[in-house]
């Protein structure tokens, strides 16, 4: 699972992974700011991840894997866990990569029009 995230997360537009919380955290940026952020070395793994505070408060009374973001604004963030086996309370694999669209979309919305012009390109270019 931790390759596929990583995978998916770098391979975003204007995407990069960092580590500027120390070893255990890769933290995914897009155009300098931050849009997830992977426990790798957490046993279970987890994803911290931006979400609108209406569905993020809907998806922690869903699943008891979601909880309010590690070390975030825990309106604005949840952490979920990923099981490496399907447990009850486990996220689909297809949520987990919708949630990561989501919190990219969240973060490049909030950009400033200067910077979203630069990632359209960088979009464009990575397009053909």
């Amino acid at each position: 699972m931790l390759e596929a995230l990583r995978h998916y997360l770098k391979n975003k537009p204007g995407a990069e992974e960092t580590q500027p919380f120390g070893p255990d955290a890769l933290v995914y940026k897009v155009m300098g700011k931050m849009f997830a952020i992977v426990a790798w070395q957490a046993d279970p793994l987890t994803i911290t991840l931006k979400c609108d505070p209406d569905e993020a408060e809907m998806l922690r009374s869903l699943y008891l894997a979601v909880k309010p973001g590690y070390h975030t604004n825990k309106r604005h963030w949840n952490t979920i866990t990923l099981h490496e086996h399907v447990v009850e309370d486990t996220l689909p694999d297809g949520m987990i990569f919708s949630l990561i669209d989501n919190s990219y979309q969240l973060v490049v919305k909030n950009l400033n029009k200067k910077t979203q012009s630069r990632l359209a390109i960088l979009t464009a270019q990575c397009d053909k």
